[in-house]
């Protein structure tokens, strides 16, 4: 039998307050300590304790879980297309095309699909949340600020063996990833068990790289495609070409051959402008840049040999370190070679004679960066051995600005892409100097210590706000920059091509002048030659050195000479004393005296 008792309450009491009252206090229980467990407790002498000024207003606390992200990507591949029909070859589409084209239904099916486009267009064509409404205005001047610059994120190597970061690419679209190609340049020297990987990381998520790319060979060079932000062309250690698209995966879509590659470490890459979008360069040392088609990776589409005799031999070849292309100038590309020399090339040469259109040296070592000016595309930015210098292409024997020698060696540089008189600049000492000339041009406007290990590699957002700067221990640190080094000032273009025209001016006339003294000097020593009876005969070094001896002692004994002749003049007669003589005596002095008189005294050679 089940008890159930319904407690039953009136309506009316439901919410009411209680009626609290005062009362004595009472003892309800007593506990006696016992002694048995306070022998298991353990006195803690001293305590500290923690104090602070304001009263405690809360004792709850909360320690919320760690939030991590992961991205995934879907593969999408092209589709509606009939079996027979391959749709990488452009004649079976292009057929294909026509014949569809061709139906009836074709055009009721674009009809109605063109009204519900049109709906789609219409809406988003309502409102633009990214239109710029001040694009006309000027630019504002820039509040007079101190430059400055913080750490935003720092993306470490998650291997253990640690490798130095050689090259950083942005992604092209809002830079919201950033590549990094991990390598060990020391040759021979890679430590066993040492990574082949290079990530690509997440700019908000510091902690894990988005994605891994496996190469089979560490990775020198790495460059996103300006085009197709999912291509990524790699130049390996080994020599070899890579490419990869990340909607495949991690693995390489596409890789050259060994023995069409190049045979050293491939330091430079970089993308052409193409309608295809698909083309590139590479450099090595090993004297060779080649001309690649991503699309058919088995051997080079053209081989430019480094040889400034124009000969294109390869044993005389110079080993490139650094590439330029600048898309304004669609014919040029420049070449900087491990031995300081920058070449200019044509890529629409049809001779080995024209390949090669000038040259430029002035660095003592290799040359690790070279880039255009992104507003004057004719000056350029080198930076090799301990200084940085920028040319122009009408001044050819020597450069128009260079900075001072610094105590440390000198890794990478790059122009600002918004402010055309900043300029960039790495160091062995884990220095990174902003440079901008405007304002300085004897020191940098901002030197930061960014680590403690050299810094090998440097690349700045296309706003110009960030920097990314990867060291030898794999460490990638975020910069941001302050407003003035990333905003274009009042007049800055105007004064910029100024000082280039000014500079530019004054080498011409330096090298005017020099090529007027050497052809002096050479004319003097054709006339030498012509005239060599003429010419003095060449002086026995011994003879020499006796007479260069007989001069000096004739000069010290002049000088000795002179100071005797003074101090005779200057020296007292002595006084002489009154003594009793007789009469018969002072009259015989007196006739000798006369005697003496008549007669002519003679004089020593040189006295007074």
């Amino acid at each position: 039998m089940e008890i159930v008792y319904v407690y039953v309450k009136k309506r009316s009491e439901f919410g009411k307050h209680c009626n609290f009252s005062d009362r004595q206090a009472e003892l309800n229980i007593d506990i006696p300590p016992n002694p048995e467990l306070a022998k298991q407790f353990m006195e803690r002498n001293p305590v500290d304790t923690g104090i602070q000024c304001s009263i405690s207003m809360s004792e709850h606390e909360a320690n919320t879980e760690r939030f991590e992200m992961e991205t995934r990507g879907v593969n999408h591949i092209e589709g509606g297309w009939p079996k027979d029909v391959n749709p990488l070859e452009l004649e079976q589409t292009i057929r294909f095309r026509k014949k569809v084209e061709k139906d009836e239904n074709y055009v009721n099916t674009i009809m109605q699909l063109g009204s519900v486009v049109e709906h789609c267009i219409k809406q988003n064509n309502a409102i633009d949340i990214y239109q710029e409404y001040f694009d006309d205005e000027d630019a504002v001047e820039v509040m007079e600020e101190a430059p400055s610059a913080k750490t935003v994120s720092v993306f470490r190597d998650p291997q253990e063996i640690k490798r130095t970061a050689t090259h950083i690419s942005l992604h092209p679209d809002g830079n919201r990833k950033l590549a990094v190609a991990y390598s060990c340049l020391n040759f021979q020297r890679a430590p066993e068990g040492m990574s082949n990987e290079s990530y690509i990381w997440d700019l908000e998520n510091p902690n894990r790289p988005e994605i891994v790319l496996k190469p089979s060979s560490p990775l020198v060079t790495l460059e996103y495609n300006p085009k197709d932000s999912h291509v990524l062309l790699a130049g390996c250690y080994n020599g070899q070409i890579a490419c990869w698209d990340t909607r495949k995966g991690s693995l390489v879509a596409e890789l050259s051959t060994i023995e069409f590659s190049h045979r050293d470490p491939v330091y430079g890459t970089i993308w052409l402008q193409s309608k295809t979008g698909t083309e590139c360069f590479s450099a090595s040392t090993d004297g060779q840049v080649m001309w690649w088609d991503v699309r058919k990776m088995s051997e080079p589409t053209e081989v430019v040999i480094m040889d400034i005799t124009k000969k294109e031999l390869l044993e005389r070849a110079l080993g490139a370190t650094s590439l330029e292309f600048e898309a304004t100038l669609p014919t040029k590309f420049m070449v900087g070679t491990e031995q300081g020399i920058v070449i200019s090339c044509n890529r629409k040469a049809k001779t080995p004679a024209e390949k090669i259109v000038c040259t430029f040296s002035g660095h003592h070592g290799p040359i690790y960066a070279l880039q255009r000016n992104p507003f004057y595309p004719k000056n350029f930015l080198t930076v090799g051995d301990w200084t940085a210098r920028i040319w122009s292409e009408d001044s050819r024997e020597s450069s128009i600005m260079w900075t001072k020698y610094h105590m440390a060696y000198l890794t990478d540089g790059a122009w600002s892409p918004v402010r055309p008189a900043v300029f960039f600049t790495t160091k062995m000492d884990g220095t990174l100097d902003i440079w901008d000339f405007v304002f300085k041009q004897c020191d940098p406007a901002l030197s930061l210590k960014v680590c403690d290990e050299a810094l090998f590699c440097l690349r700045v957002q296309d706003n110009g706000c960030f920097i990314a700067c990867g060291s030898q221990l794999g460490t990638t640190t975020l910069l941001e920059v302050s407003n003035g080094l990333c905003t274009l000032q009042r007049n800055e273009k105007n004064m910029v091509s100024s000082i280039f025209e000014r500079e530019t001016r004054r080498e011409k006339i330096m090298e005017t002048r020099h090529r007027e003294m050497r052809l002096k000097k050479k004319s003097k020593a054709e006339g030498r030659e012509s005239y060599p009876s003429e010419e003095k005969p060449a002086l026995n070094p011994e003879q020499l050195v006796t007479e260069a001896e007989e001069e000096f002692f004739n000069v010290i004994f002049t000088e000795l000479k002179r100071r005797e002749a003074e101090a005779m003049k200057e020296k007292p007669k002595p006084l002489k004393l009154p003594s009793l003589q007789t009469e018969d005596e002072v009259e015989g002095e007196e006739q000798g005296e006369e005697e003496r008189d008549g007669e002519e005294s003679p004089t020593l050679e040189g006295q007074p």
